[in-house]
C-alpha cells in the first residue's frame, strides 16, 4: 500500500516533506525555529524544549525559549537557540 502512495506522489511530483511523517526543521538565524510534522511536547522550560516526532525526539537548548505558535501541523519556538540534538527511534 505504501509503495502505491509513493508511486502516486512521484507521478504528481509531491515533495516528500508534505507526504511523509518526517519532521521538517527550519532555523532562522539563531532566534527562531519551526518544526513541521511533530507529535507532541515532551518537556518545556525556558532553557530546554524536547519535541517528539514520528522518527524520534528533537532537543532544543538555549535561553528565553518560548513557544510562540503551535497547531496540529507545526510549532514555532523563539529565543536564543544554542544547539539542537536528535534522539532517533530505534
Amino acid at each position: 500500500m505504501k509503495n502505491r502512495f509513493n508511486k502516486i506522489n512521484q507521478f504528481l511530483e509531491m515533495p516528500e516533506e508534505i507526504t511523509s511523517d518526517k519532521p521538517k526543521i527550519t532555523l532562522i538565524g539563531f532566534e527562531e525555529l519551526v518544526i513541521e510534522n511533530y507529535k507532541n511536547i515532551l518537556e518545556y522550560e525556558d532553557i530546554f524544549i524536547k519535541i517528539n516526532t514520528y522518527i524520534g525526539a528533537i532537543n532544543i537548548n538555549g535561553f528565553n525559549l518560548k513557544l510562540i505558535q503551535m497547531n496540529k501541523d507545526d510549532i514555532m519556538i523563539t529565543g536564543k537557540i544554542d544547539s539542537l540534538d536528535f534522539e532517533a527511534n530505534e
